[in-house]
């Protein structure tokens, strides 16, 4: 049965993706019982369980996991992850003066490139903790953008 980019079994489970077989194994029964339709009678649950049914047949066979995994890898939610990776056509030089980011997608950019090509991720990167070092030239950056911090 064909998973679609909705259809998270890890998810369904609420196990993680690592998880040994007997983690996802007791997930399943746990929950199972929890919305078996001689427990609770509601349409919810019976379209609960069809999801937990579902889930663990994909994952209870280690071929059809492994399989799975794979795919799962490079399609999250409909979106080609590799296409996020790293951003293609990255200036040959850094702008000289601004700090060059050693991580993420833009791994090898400066900051000032980055507000150029994509100020939302600036602007995210203001908020995160891994920004933290660089928030006084991402701040001068969005205001002379035009774009508030805040």
């Amino acid at each position: 049965m064909p998973a679609g980019p909705t259809f998270d079994p890890y998810a369904i489970l609420q196990v993680v993706p690592t998880a040994e077989h007997e983690v996802i194994q007791g997930a399943y029964k746990a929950l199972a019982f929890k919305y078996h339709p001689d427990r609770d009678p509601s349409r919810r649950a019976a379209e609960k369980m069809a999801d937990l049914n579902r889930a663990f047949a994909l994952l209870r066979d280690p071929a059809g996991r492994a399989q799975y995994d794979r795919t799962r890898k490079t399609v999250i939610a409909g979106v080609n992850v590799a296409d996020y990776v790293r951003p293609t056509n990255a200036p040959s030089r850094p702008t000289a003066g601004s700090s060059v980011l050693n991580f993420g997608r833009y791994a090898g950019w400066a900051i000032a490139d980055i507000a150029r090509r994509d100020p939302d991720y600036v602007l995210w990167l203001s908020r995160h903790s891994s920004g933290i070092r660089y928030r006084t030239e991402i701040y001068s950056l969005l205001r002379t953008m035009g774009v508030s911090a805040a």
